[in-house]
């Protein structure tokens, strides 16, 4: 039975902006010295005229979401520009005639988004296919405005609005029979955690001392590992990794550890290590694993969890079972987390965790976050290079 509280949309603006970044980042092996944000703008309207403005960004994130062997960083971030285009167009399309709830606007767009992306490939003449996580990042801008100005025209936050006062379909609509009779409220919190640890991301060409400077920039911000855990009290360190030179990666982590160390060993370190899929086996990953162990316990000890260290594409490699890595830490998948089905995937093949974007959307961040839980799984919100309200989108979304 729909809700009194459901809206339609009934305009959508939209519109790009570019940085430039103030130091290179490397991703998958690319250097990156650019972005260009999608800012959403979308006003809702309830079933008895209430009506709100809501807003969503996020980086185009082309280097991770649509590497390509073939294609230009110019041909994949444009044919990321041209999806978004139509998904506001579909957006306008779907959710003007009826009334939902925005996880069930989304139920219906999404599908459309990625059905879309055929046809931009082809018109693009691009010369292959455009995977389901371009369309999950392009479009999200436009699935977080959607939610928000549904909170706003009901005159809540979002995170208050998703148990069965005001969504009228069930987890079981999203997921499965496992999930009959629960609401999305019994996996979120309806006001956001006051504190949470944060991850400083330390890039592969990041330095960590100063010995590591080249030239610097001297803009009064920090420029090392060192002047940035002095300066923001750093607890938490994400840690690119290579995944083609396991002796590099060894040495990245065992220095990274040495900096928290001779910065402030006080504090209770965190590491991440992010392979960004480039292992080419899980040999690989235990081999490193098995080093780091070897020049430094405290440094093993102190890994929270690996990011996604094989191939993004689970079911075209059986052989990446990560059943004995996840012995040693929570594996958790990123790239490879498009949808329900690749999340049971993922569990079958050793998986024991999962990494939230608000990059891939809300409606499928929280419903996939739900999952999660039921399976027990280990869960982390990563939305490292998030800038400006993208940036608040992700926080709000683990605060929850």
């Amino acid at each position: 039975m729909s809700k009194e509280t459901d809206v339609r949309i009934l305009e959508v603006r939209m519109g790009f902006r570019r940085y430039s970044y103030r130091m290179p980042m490397k991703f998958r092996g690319v250097v990156g010295t650019r972005s260009t944000t999608l800012d959403v703008a979308v006003l809702a309207e309830t079933r008895s005229g209430k009506s709100a403005w809501g807003f969503g960004s996020m980086i185009m994130g082309s280097t991770w979401a649509f590497p390509s062997e073939n294609l230009s960083a110019d041909e994949t971030l444009g044919a990321m520009v041209r999806i978004a285009g139509r998904a506001g167009e579909i957006v306008k399309s779907v959710c003007r005639d009826e009334h939902r709830h925005p996880l069930q606007h989304w139920l219906v767009v999404e599908p459309l988004v990625i059905e879309d992306l055929k046809f931009v490939a082809d018109t693009l003449e691009l010369g292959e296919p455009i995977a389901p996580l371009v369309a999950l990042v392009a479009s999200s801008p436009f699935d977080a405005a959607l939610h928000d100005a549904f909170g706003k025209a009901n005159g809540v936050s979002c995170y208050e609005a998703y148990g069965a006062d005001f969504v009228s379909d069930d987890l079981s609509r999203f997921l499965d029979e496992r999930f009959e009779g629960e609401y999305l409220d019994r996996y979120t919190f309806d006001k956001p955690r006051e504190h949470m640890p944060l991850y400083h991301l330390v890039g592969a060409l990041d330095p960590l001392t100063d010995a590591d400077v080249e030239t610097r920039l001297d803009d009064r911000l920090p420029e090392t590992l060192e002047e940035w855990i002095a300066a923001d009290s750093l607890t938490h360190l994400k840690i690119k990794m290579d995944g083609r030179d396991s002796a590099w990666d060894v040495a990245r982590v065992l220095s990274v550890n040495a900096v928290a160390e001779s910065s402030a060993s006080e504090r209770d370190w965190r590491f991440s290590v992010d392979f960004n899929e480039r292992c080419e086996n899980v040999d690989y990953l235990l081999e490193v694993m098995r080093k780091v162990r070897e020049g430094s316990a405290a440094a093993f000890e102190r890994i929270q969890y690996i990011e996604q260290p094989t191939h993004r594409d689970l079911a075209a490699h059986p052989e990446n079972r990560m059943h004995e890595a996840a012995r040693l830490k929570p594996v958790v998948i990123d790239e490879s987390l498009v949808d329900y089905e690749s999340l049971l995937l993922s569990v079958e093949m050793g998986y024991s965790g999962v990494a939230l974007k608000a990059c891939k959307g809300q409606t499928q961040s929280l419903v996939l976050g739900a999952a999660a839980q039921k399976l027990g799984l280990f869960l982390c919100v990563q939305d490292l290079t998030c800038t400006g309200p993208s940036y608040l989108h992700s926080v709000s979304l683990a605060a929850h």
